[in-house]
């Protein structure tokens, strides 16, 4: 399901690349969700393809709940990124999006320190004094965005799961992170938040459903993450809420953030639909953090997780 990068690329701080994939081995799941045939080349997460697979019965489980166990696809890990195919053996190099042509020639990305003004739309909306810290983090990313330095991304900058394993208590979620193999443990069976945890990456989830959409509340984050590019930072006291709502053979997954203490109005990162995947995620590279020694400037790519 995903296409790793080649070793040699360590975290590329000016270009925000990291060694890919993730993979864990999980128990058995109640019941597998229907294999999908792949899709024919050119396909991959079409909207005709996504129309035909949300289409599709949906899948239950004996006791009523929505089956999420699968593989799920979204084109995400490190799919954005592809190796330049003009670029000389010994100068090999990458690009993202479908690599931009060689310097000097038309269309070739400008190098540089990061574009000046706000960031653009979809971006979090912060309260007026902020901005000048947002602004500073944003000019600084490729030294302070601990992304870049393989730590956990966090929620909901992380995105939807690329695995899904579904028991009677509780639901896993694996994720195949540019960053490596990460996971969280969600119950389901009406358990409360914990309140013996310190603050993490990831928070302390619990979930529930209502009809085929799982909901995800998070909550007792660290503040070392962010919950976009661009210097949209947060504090301990940021609470994600996450749907997951399959429809056939794909799911809807939509993310909303609330951090009162720094944000004007609950931020929403675009939602994504999810398809099930007949590939399996496998074990990742090393992350490894060896390129801001070697940075030259202050530019960077967002980071289309």
């Amino acid at each position: 399901m995903r296409n790793p990068l080649v070793a040699r690329f360590g975290t590329a701080a000016a270009a925000a690349l990291l060694a890919v994939a993730c993979g864990s081995a999980t128990p058995p799941a109640e019941q597998s969700a229907p294999a999908t045939p792949a899709a024919a080349p050119g396909e991959r997460g079409s909207p005709e393809q996504l129309k035909a697979l949300a289409a599709r019965p949906t899948p239950h489980l004996p006791d009523g709940r929505p089956d999420l166990n699968a593989t799920w696809d979204h084109l995400g890990g490190i799919e954005f990124v592809r190796v330049r195919q003009d670029a000389p053996a010994e100068n090999e190099s990458v690009c993202v999006f479908g690599c931009a042509p060689p310097p000097g020639q038309a269309g070739a990305r400008p190098t540089g320190p990061p574009p000046a003004g706000p960031p653009g739309p979809g971006f979090p909306n912060y309260k007026p004094e902020f901005a000048a810290k947002v602004k500073d983090l944003k000019d600084r990313q490729v030294q302070v965005d601990t992304l870049l330095q393989c730590a956990p991304p966090g929620v909901p900058r992380i995105g939807p799961p690329a695995k899904i394993v579904q028991t009677a208590r509780e639901v896993v979620f694996l994720y195949d992170d540019v960053n490596g193999p990460f996971f969280r443990t969600i119950p389901t069976d009406g358990r409360t938040h914990r309140t013996d945890l310190e603050p993490s990456y990831f928070g302390d989830a619990i979930g529930r459903y209502e009809g085929d959409t799982l909901i995800v509340e998070t909550r007792n984050f660290n503040d070392e993450t962010w919950l976009t590019d661009d210097g949209a930072f947060h504090t301990t006291n940021l609470k994600v809420v996450e749907r997951l709502q399959r429809v056939g053979d794909t799911i809807l997954y939509e993310a909303v953030a609330e951090d009162p203490d720094v944000l004007a109005e609950p931020y929403a990162p675009r939602p994504m639909t999810l398809w099930v995947s007949t590939e399996e995620i496998a074990e990742p590279a090393r992350c490894d953090d060896r390129d801001l020694p070697h940075m030259v400037d202050g530019s960077y790519h967002s980071n289309p997780r």
